[in-house]
């Protein structure tokens, strides 16, 4: 990466760190706080407070997406973020239930991931854009296993107004960050034509992404609704989970450096992305196959594998967005692909908690195995854009064109 890339690249996944965190903190808590507000005894309610922030996000991610190609991405970020910070100060300010889920509705609307992704799609060379990426989705994943240490702590000292607090101030920080450590977007030539969403919408290698999308975060929250219970099942206490999650977490990225960088400079992309899928099917699987007697080596072998392929899809699958759409309608694609990510989370939570409910472990694991080789199915034809030239072959070719 040149100097400016990485600045880039530094700055924006901390953008997208500081917001998570913010976002992770709460979740592990959540459930369990909210039933001390006037009206957190009705489970519907309490879920609904915790969906509704997907939903909102799901919404509006595309007319940020748009609106961050017409009006600057930078303009547009930082309005997202200060809509974002405003719902998590109104979140922390809750007295009731009520005025929580209206706080949390309006920290969705602050729907700048499309945005951040576009800009930093700008300000990459196709040759580093998936490192990139995945430098995003590396510290995601690191906030998410933090969160998990760190919450229960903060939660019994601050209360969940105060990790509210703590997200909206997260939030600010961002907006420093974005302003003054983020490079300037490149600039737009006048006549540059502007996306339209229809052209989007009718696109096919795009419409595989966002049903990858879809389906991959669908799976990953409905997972999340029953691993907890079976590491309990298998011995492990709550507080300790942290030690299955880590590990697993940090050891496939090592595996995803070693592995997905080299082969696509070969060519392999594909290859790696369908792999990738079929991995996260197998553990289904796998889960599926241990649920009735749970131990945590198991779990854990499991977690890892998953963290792998879901590691490598997060950073493969928005890095070819961003280079197979039109470079005028970047916004309102990855706005189409962030909106598909967050209907994805709703819809996991959702029909992954009635799954449970009413068909148990496997059930839910079963599902989320069919959907995973429904997505394979779907992927198969894909071709992945030309391996990006490495710096020295564009030197190069700039050198023969002079």
């Amino acid at each position: 990466m040149s100097a400016a890339e990485r600045r880039a690249s530094g700055s924006l996944a901390t953008v997208f760190a500081a917001r998570m965190l913010g976002l992770f903190l709460v979740l592990p808590v959540f459930a369990l706080e909210a039933a001390r507000y006037p009206g957190g005894g009705d489970p519907a309610l309490v879920g609904l407070a915790m969906g509704i922030y997907g939903l909102t996000q799901g919404l509006l991610q595309i007319p940020f997406g748009m609106a961050s190609d017409r009006l600057g991405r930078k303009r547009v970020i930082v309005a997202g973020l200060l809509v974002f910070a405003a719902g998590s100060f109104m979140a922390a300010a809750a007295d009731s239930l009520g005025w929580l889920i209206a706080g949390r509705a309006l920290q969705g609307a602050g729907a700048v991931s499309a945005a951040v992704t576009a800009l930093l799609a700008d300000q990459t060379r196709d040759a580093v854009r998936t490192k990139a990426m995945a430098l995003v989705g590396a510290s995601i994943g690191l906030m998410f296993a933090l969160s998990l240490v760190a919450a229960p702590l903060l939660a019994a000292q601050i209360g969940l107004s105060g990790l509210f607090a703590v997200t909206g101030g997260l939030a600010l920080g961002c907006i420093a960050v974005v302003v003054w450590w983020t490079p300037p977007a490149p600039a737009q030539p006048q006549n540059a034509p502007r996306g339209k969403l229809s052209e989007v919408l009718r696109h096919p290698a795009l419409l595989r992404l966002d049903v990858g999308v879809f389906v991959l975060h669908a799976v990953q929250l409905a997972m999340w609704v029953a691993v907890p219970a079976l590491l309990v099942q298998a011995g492990l206490d709550k507080a300790d989970h942290w030690k299955v999650y880590l590990p697993g977490v940090l050891a496939s990225f090592l595996v995803m450096g070693l592995t997905v960088f080299p082969l696509e400079r070969r060519g392999y992309l594909r290859a790696v992305f369908l792999v990738a899928i079929g991995l996260v099917a197998l553990v289904q699987l796998g889960l599926l196959l241990v649920a009735p007697q749970p131990g945590v080596v198991a779990l854990a072998l499991l977690l890892f594998v998953f963290f792998c392929g879901f590691n490598v899809l997060e950073a493969t699958q928005p890095s070819i967005a961003s280079r197979v759409a039109p470079p005028h309608a970047r916004g309102a694609a990855l706005g189409v692909y962030n909106t598909l990510q967050s209907l994805g989370f709703f819809a996991g939570g959702a029909v992954g908690g009635w799954l449970a409910k009413n068909v148990g472990m496997q059930g839910l694991f079963a599902a989320c195995a069919g959907l995973m080789f429904l997505w394979l199915v779907v992927a198969w034809p894909m071709r992945a854009p030309a391996p990006p030239k490495s710096a020295e072959e564009v030197l190069a070719n700039e050198a023969q064109a002079t």
